[in-house]
Protein backbone atom coordinates (compact mmCIF):
# COMPACT_ATOMS: atom_id res chain seq x y z
CA UNK A 1 0.00 0.00 0.00
CA UNK A 2 2.78 2.41 0.74
CA UNK A 3 3.64 2.66 -3.29
CA UNK A 4 -0.05 3.30 -4.22
CA UNK A 5 -0.23 7.01 -5.11
CA UNK A 6 -2.79 9.58 -3.56
CA UNK A 7 -5.39 9.04 -6.18
CA UNK A 8 -4.73 5.49 -6.27
CA UNK A 9 -5.52 5.28 -2.49
CA UNK A 10 -8.62 7.89 -3.13
CA UNK A 11 -10.07 5.60 -5.70
CA UNK A 12 -10.07 2.79 -3.53
CA UNK A 13 -11.63 4.20 -0.74
CA UNK A 14 -14.52 5.73 -2.97
CA UNK A 15 -15.17 2.10 -4.38
CA UNK A 16 -15.38 0.65 -1.17
CA UNK A 17 -17.60 3.72 0.00
CA UNK A 18 -20.18 3.32 -2.97
CA UNK A 19 -20.18 -0.86 -2.80
CA UNK A 20 -20.82 -0.46 0.81
CA UNK A 21 -23.82 1.69 0.19
CA UNK A 22 -25.01 -0.20 -2.37
CA UNK A 23 -24.27 2.04 -5.36
CA UNK A 24 -22.25 0.05 -6.97
CA UNK A 25 -20.83 -3.87 -6.84
CA UNK A 26 -17.58 -4.96 -7.18
CA UNK A 27 -18.41 -6.85 -10.18
CA UNK A 28 -19.82 -3.85 -11.95
CA UNK A 29 -16.06 -2.70 -11.52
CA UNK A 30 -14.40 -5.47 -12.75
CA UNK A 31 -16.97 -5.87 -15.73
CA UNK A 32 -15.82 -2.23 -16.40
CA UNK A 33 -12.03 -2.82 -16.28
CA UNK A 34 -12.34 -6.34 -17.92
CA UNK A 35 -14.18 -4.14 -20.85
CA UNK A 36 -11.72 -1.66 -20.96
CA UNK A 37 -8.93 -3.71 -21.37
CA UNK A 38 -10.34 -6.80 -23.32
CA UNK A 39 -13.45 -5.08 -25.41
CA UNK A 40 -12.42 -1.56 -25.68
CA UNK A 41 -8.65 -0.57 -26.60
CA UNK A 42 -4.98 -0.71 -27.70
CA UNK A 43 -6.14 -4.25 -29.30
CA UNK A 44 -8.63 -2.24 -31.95
CA UNK A 45 -5.98 0.33 -32.44
CA UNK A 46 -3.22 -2.63 -32.93
CA UNK A 47 -5.77 -4.08 -35.88
CA UNK A 48 -5.69 -1.09 -37.14
CA UNK A 49 -2.52 -0.77 -37.50
CA UNK A 50 -1.38 -4.37 -38.80
CA UNK A 51 -3.78 -3.46 -41.04
CA UNK A 52 -2.27 -0.76 -42.59
CA UNK A 53 1.05 -2.15 -42.67
CA UNK A 54 -0.70 -4.94 -45.19
CA UNK A 55 -2.95 -3.03 -47.09
CA UNK A 56 -1.64 0.17 -48.79
CA UNK A 57 -5.71 1.16 -49.47
CA UNK A 58 -6.77 0.30 -46.25
CA UNK A 59 -3.67 2.63 -45.36
CA UNK A 60 -4.41 5.08 -47.18
CA UNK A 61 -8.08 5.54 -46.03
CA UNK A 62 -6.53 5.69 -42.74
CA UNK A 63 -4.31 8.45 -42.98
CA UNK A 64 -7.03 10.14 -44.93
CA UNK A 65 -10.63 9.44 -42.58
CA UNK A 66 -9.57 7.48 -39.64
CA UNK A 67 -13.27 8.70 -38.38
CA UNK A 68 -15.06 7.13 -41.20
CA UNK A 69 -12.72 3.87 -41.22
CA UNK A 70 -12.91 3.31 -37.35
CA UNK A 71 -17.11 3.90 -37.52
CA UNK A 72 -17.01 0.97 -40.18
CA UNK A 73 -15.18 -1.22 -37.16
CA UNK A 74 -18.21 0.16 -34.79
CA UNK A 75 -15.58 -0.30 -31.73
CA UNK A 76 -16.74 0.50 -28.52
CA UNK A 77 -15.16 3.22 -25.90
CA UNK A 78 -16.02 6.45 -28.08
CA UNK A 79 -13.75 9.10 -27.92
CA UNK A 80 -12.52 8.61 -31.63
CA UNK A 81 -15.97 11.24 -33.48
CA UNK A 82 -13.05 13.11 -35.02
CA UNK A 83 -10.30 10.86 -34.90
CA UNK A 84 -6.97 11.73 -37.29
CA UNK A 85 -4.03 8.89 -37.95
CA UNK A 86 -0.53 10.46 -38.62
CA UNK A 87 2.32 8.11 -39.90
CA UNK A 88 5.65 7.68 -38.30
CA UNK A 89 8.14 7.30 -41.09
CA UNK A 90 12.22 7.77 -41.28
CA UNK A 91 12.67 11.32 -41.21
CA UNK A 92 9.11 12.07 -39.44
CA UNK A 93 7.92 10.84 -36.13
CA UNK A 94 4.75 11.35 -34.29
CA UNK A 95 4.01 12.14 -30.77
CA UNK A 96 0.53 12.71 -28.82
CA UNK A 97 -0.59 14.61 -25.86
CA UNK A 98 -3.48 16.68 -24.47
CA UNK A 99 -1.55 19.97 -22.65
CA UNK A 100 -5.48 20.79 -21.52
CA UNK A 101 -6.28 17.61 -19.54
CA UNK A 102 -6.14 13.79 -21.60
CA UNK A 103 -8.73 14.08 -24.16
CA UNK A 104 -7.45 10.31 -25.87
CA UNK A 105 -9.32 8.23 -28.09
CA UNK A 106 -10.23 4.83 -26.03
CA UNK A 107 -11.96 3.37 -28.64
CA UNK A 108 -8.69 2.64 -29.98
CA UNK A 109 -6.01 2.60 -27.23
CA UNK A 110 -8.07 1.82 -24.19
CA UNK A 111 -7.62 3.48 -20.66
CA UNK A 112 -5.08 6.57 -21.06
CA UNK A 113 -1.45 5.42 -19.16
CA UNK A 114 -1.24 7.37 -16.07
CA UNK A 115 1.98 9.56 -17.06
CA UNK A 116 -0.44 10.86 -20.36
CA UNK A 117 -2.61 12.88 -17.54
CA UNK A 118 0.63 13.86 -15.82
CA UNK A 119 1.15 17.87 -16.13
CA UNK A 120 5.29 16.94 -16.93
CA UNK A 121 4.47 14.80 -19.22
CA UNK A 122 2.22 17.12 -21.17
CA UNK A 123 4.40 20.21 -20.87
CA UNK A 124 7.63 18.36 -21.42
CA UNK A 125 6.80 16.41 -24.47
CA UNK A 126 5.55 20.11 -26.12
CA UNK A 127 8.59 22.14 -25.17
CA UNK A 128 11.91 18.86 -25.17
CA UNK A 129 10.23 16.61 -27.18
CA UNK A 130 13.11 14.80 -28.01
CA UNK A 131 14.99 14.97 -24.20
CA UNK A 132 11.72 13.28 -22.79
CA UNK A 133 11.36 10.47 -25.56
CA UNK A 134 15.07 9.77 -25.56
CA UNK A 135 14.04 9.40 -21.26
CA UNK A 136 11.13 7.27 -22.55
CA UNK A 137 13.62 4.51 -24.51
CA UNK A 138 12.62 6.57 -28.11
CA UNK A 139 16.18 7.78 -29.20
CA UNK A 140 15.58 9.00 -32.90
CA UNK A 141 18.42 10.73 -35.20
CA UNK A 142 18.98 14.62 -35.28
CA UNK A 143 17.70 13.71 -38.64
CA UNK A 144 14.27 12.75 -37.73
CA UNK A 145 11.86 15.58 -37.14
CA UNK A 146 9.63 14.86 -33.99
CA UNK A 147 6.35 16.22 -34.56
CA UNK A 148 3.67 16.99 -31.30
CA UNK A 149 -0.01 16.45 -31.78
CA UNK A 150 -2.22 17.94 -29.48
CA UNK A 151 -5.42 15.86 -28.71
CA UNK A 152 -8.67 17.86 -27.71
CA UNK A 153 -12.11 17.73 -27.01
CA UNK A 154 -12.86 17.92 -30.64
CA UNK A 155 -10.27 15.67 -32.34
CA UNK A 156 -7.91 12.97 -31.35
CA UNK A 157 -4.96 11.75 -32.67
CA UNK A 158 -3.06 8.24 -32.86
CA UNK A 159 0.19 7.38 -34.60
CA UNK A 160 0.52 4.68 -37.06
CA UNK A 161 4.13 3.74 -35.54
CA UNK A 162 6.61 2.06 -38.28
CA UNK A 163 6.46 -1.47 -39.45
CA UNK A 164 9.51 -3.28 -37.44
CA UNK A 165 11.78 -4.71 -39.91
CA UNK A 166 12.10 -8.48 -40.36
CA UNK A 167 8.24 -9.01 -40.24
CA UNK A 168 7.15 -9.92 -43.42
CA UNK A 169 6.48 -12.94 -43.58
CA UNK A 170 3.99 -11.99 -40.57
CA UNK A 171 -0.26 -12.59 -40.90
CA UNK A 172 -1.63 -9.82 -40.16
CA UNK A 173 -3.03 -11.14 -36.51
CA UNK A 174 0.81 -11.82 -35.53
CA UNK A 175 1.27 -8.12 -36.60
CA UNK A 176 -1.07 -6.96 -34.34
CA UNK A 177 0.52 -8.78 -31.77
CA UNK A 178 3.64 -6.77 -32.06
CA UNK A 179 1.80 -3.68 -31.68
CA UNK A 180 1.98 -1.48 -28.57
CA UNK A 181 -0.51 1.19 -26.80
CA UNK A 182 2.79 3.16 -26.50
CA UNK A 183 3.82 2.82 -29.87
CA UNK A 184 0.38 4.50 -30.90
CA UNK A 185 0.95 7.12 -28.76
CA UNK A 186 4.27 7.54 -30.59
CA UNK A 187 6.16 7.07 -27.11
CA UNK A 188 7.39 3.62 -28.60
CA UNK A 189 9.85 2.27 -31.18
CA UNK A 190 8.39 -1.33 -32.07
CA UNK A 191 11.80 -3.62 -32.31
CA UNK A 192 12.75 -4.99 -35.65
CA UNK A 193 12.20 -9.34 -35.73
CA UNK A 194 15.15 -11.30 -36.63
CA UNK A 195 14.37 -12.16 -40.44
Amino acid sequence: MADESPQEIRAEALESILIEKGLLTAEAVDDVITRYSEQVGPMNGARLVARAWVDPQFKKQLLTDATSVVKSFGFEGGQVEKLVVVENTNKVHNAVVCTLCSCYPWAVLGLPPKWYKDPAYRSRIVMEPRQLLSEMGVRLGHHVDIQVWDSSAEIRYMVLPMRPSGTQHLKEEQLAELVTRDSMIGVEVLPGKPS
